[in-house]
């Protein structure tokens, strides 16, 4: 595991990608790369046949920049450093930092991949990784980027939590169609660990994310509702339509999913209203925070989660789950309920 920090100066754990599975991915790639090369030199010497000795050495050499060299950049830059190898692999490209890369950190790696992959076949590129230790190669280096493992093995408890009962289906009519990838990817990450994080920077990681789902979707959240609340209920969503589509039986519309398939809790009802049952959160265990959307205390005393006795929406605040530690304010000019 290696430790990222974010510009919020939170350290995040993520797995470098190993040799191999790089490797793997970037032979896909070069057989896709390669394939698309000689099938256009193939095309081009068939056309250019006419064509003086040097006329058609520079139409060559343009093709082999724009395949080999451009082609690898522009697919990265567009698909926020996922290409076709990395994507079969389960791989990406990201930041120092943990964001998404751009033009400049594509240019780059593929500049110096010409020297570490093209001209040496990998050897440069695998020794390098081999050094480094989160497996970098020199691109990578120079770039300031760096390959993770998307697709890592889910513990115990470290799943997205489900929102406040109260909040369950209020967005079904949300369109989710402008929220991309690397933005559910942020949101998923923060959701897993915001129980690991201090309150005050949690708060401002959920409220910075919250505003940007509010900007793709275009529609402002309801007036007082937590902003990691909201974000939990707004995945919770994408994963109920998610689970129609991948189980059928109707277009990929939330109002009609199992819990089973949402991830909902289950609940009980008592005489005081609808009580639901606690659930487990990241971060709970010995020595660690774990915290709950809304605590109150039932006819036992035991901690419970209830339903805001507000009409509308309503009002909820966010309980660490520590015996003196109570974020509350009043709703502030974002529509979320900022910490007092």
């Amino acid at each position: 595991m290696s430790a990222l920090v974010t510009g919020d100066a939170v350290v995040l754990g993520v797995q470098p990608a190993k040799l191999p599975s790089r490797a793997l991915a970037l032979a896909i790639d070069m057989v896709v790369v390669w394939t698309c090369y000689l099938g256009i030199s193939l095309v081009l010497a068939l056309t250019t046949s006419s064509l003086d000795e040097a006329a058609a050495m520079a139409i060559a050499i343009g093709a082999f920049i724009l395949v080999l060299v451009g082609g690898p950049i522009a697919v990265e830059t567009l698909s926020h450093g996922r290409s076709l190898g990395k994507l079969a692999c389960g791989l990406r490209v990201v930041r120092d930092d943990g964001g998404p890369i751009r033009f400049r950190h594509a240019l780059v790696r593929g500049a110096m991949g010409v020297v570490e992959i093209l001209m040496t076949v990998g050897v440069v590129a695998c020794i390098a990784s081999l050094v480094s230790a989160r497996g970098r190669r020199i691109g990578d280096v120079f770039a300031g980027t760096l390959v993770i493992r998307e697709r890592v093995p889910t513990g115990r408890g470290t799943g997205v939590p489900p929102p406040p009962p109260w909040l369950m289906g209020r967005f079904t009519e949300l369109d989710l169609s402008g929220v991309p990838d690397d933005l559910w990817l942020a949101v998923r990450q923060y959701l897993t660990r915001m129980g690991q994080l201090d309150p005050a920077v949690s708060w401002s990681m959920a409220e910075r994310l919250a505003n940007e789902v509010v900007d793709r979707t275009g529609t402002p959240p309801p007036e007082g509702v937590p902003p990691a609340a909201y974000l939990a209920a707004v995945v919770n969503e994408r994963q109920s339509r998610d689970a129609r589509r991948t189980l059928g039986g109707g277009p990929a519309t939330p109002g009609n999913v199992p819990p089973s398939a949402a991830g909902y809790l289950h609940e009980d009802r008592t005489e005081s209203g609808r009580v639901v049952r606690p659930m487990e959160t990241p971060g709970a265990g010995p020595g660690r925070t774990g915290w709950t959307w809304e605590s109150g205390t039932d006819g036992k005393g035991a901690s419970a989660q209830t339903e805001p006795d507000i009409s509308g929406m309503g009002a909820s605040s966010v309980t660490e789950a520590q015996p003196t530690s109570t974020v509350r304010g009043q709703p502030g000019a974002t529509g979320f309920l900022p910490p007092g």
